[in-house]
């Protein structure tokens, strides 16, 4: 069991829930001791009404993978969940409350998804092992411009929802590698897998990026990507928000293309010189570079790096093709796969030793509109 320790080590559990799966790490300080993928079949999870019904089966899943490998959390300094459907936020760590496990419950963003889940099952199991439980870099993490905000229709804003965590986790990975300070430094930050989020990060703050889940930036092996309106407007017709939102978030791209999100089976067809695979693959890694530009002009070409995170990154011809268009820009680093858990134990960890205090969450968006 993972019970010896020195004094001066924390003991972190990660709590990290999926549409498919949940995943989960053990760590003392920055040493991950054990970590899994537990898939959830779709029979299993067709029953449930909501994500947020689906969170009794999934604690008991998190209890059965403490048992199997022998860990035992009583006495753990700290237990992160996932962010979920909160109200816009700063970034950095935030305490557990009553107030953000009410606004999760009640999706106040309108999102129901089973990252909703991460903050209650890191409070439960708080409650029953001890330690403090914590939300780190929650997905609502909005620390856009006013020009980032503004668009053609008045009244109708863009907002940040993006993979903050990943996106702030792989940046500060690299500063690490580096010898650089986050706060000192200028990236282009690229998560780059099944949805994707092109970021402009100015000194430490998340100042722009590509809403996916929304209809921006490139498409993806599942997610529509940014259209012309008007040409969107016709195709869909009648058809209401409701496909429109389920484009946007799983139906478009390759699935729409090839009836398939597996990014492996259409590399394939690439590989074999399937025409359209050729095409469309192209077209994706066309609209990336095309997303990163943008994010160049949003720094005023002051880039120091170009990072790129995400489980697309296992195809070299991508992360050639990358390096091709935008190394003109600034130097391009490649960090294949997330670093969410790391990022989560890091936030607990700066906690732990003193290092940032933990944020109250109030319901009280970041930024609700323009007062003039």
């Amino acid at each position: 069991m993972y019970k010896n320790r020195n004094d001066m080590s924390y003991r972190i559990f990660v709590i990290n829930p999926g549409s498919t799966s949940t995943k989960l790490a053990y760590f003392e300080d920055e040493k991950k001791l054990c970590e899994e993928n537990v898939f959830h079949d779709s029979s299993e999870l067709a029953g449930f009404a909501s994500a947020y019904d689906q969170l009794d089966f999934r604690k008991q899943m998190i209890l059965g993978f403490l048992n199997e490998n022998g860990i035992d959390l009583h006495g753990v300094d700290a237990i992160v969940g996932r962010g979920g459907s909160t109200a816009t936020i700063n970034s950095g760590v935030y305490e557990i409350n009553d107030k953000l496990l009410e606004d999760t419950r009640n999706k106040v963003t309108g999102v129901d998804h089973p990252a909703n889940l991460g903050a209650p099952l890191a409070r439960e199991l708080a409650a029953e092992y001890g330690g403090i439980a914590l939300m780190v870099d929650g997905p609502k993490v909005d620390q856009f411009t006013d020009e980032a905000r503004i668009t053609g229709i008045d009244g109708l804003y863009r907002g940040s929802s993006l993979h903050v965590l990943n996106l702030r986790g792989t940046a500060q990975l690299h500063c690490r590698r580096h010898g650089m300070k986050y706060e000192d430094s200028n990236f282009i930050v690229c998560h780059i897998d099944g949805g994707m989020s092109i970021s402009a990060h100015d000194h430490g703050r998340m100042v722009d990026g590509t809403n996916n889940a929304l209809g921006e930036g490139p498409f993806t092996p599942t997610r529509i990507g940014a259209l012309p309106v008007q040409a969107a407007v016709e195709y869909f017709g009648g058809s209401g928000a409701m496909k429109v939102g389920d484009a946007c978030t799983r139906s478009a791209g390759f699935v729409s293309h090839f009836g398939t999100s597996n990014s492996d089976k259409v590399h394939g067809m690439v590989e074999a010189g399937d025409p359209k695979a050729v095409r469309v693959w192209n077209a994706m890694l066309y609209n990336i570079c095309k997303a990163i530009g943008e994010m160049a002009v949003v720094l005023s070409g002051e880039v120091d790096a170009i990072i790129c995170g995400g489980g697309l990154l296992r195809f070299d011809d991508l992360c050639d093709y990358i390096k091709k268009r935008c190394s003109w820009i600034a130097p391009v680093y490649f960090y294949p796969g997330e670093v969410e858990h790391e990022a989560m134990a890091a936030g607990a960890l700066r906690v732990l030793r003193g290092e940032e205090k933990p944020q109250v969450y109030t319901g009280i968006p970041v930024w609700s509109g323009f007062k003039d």
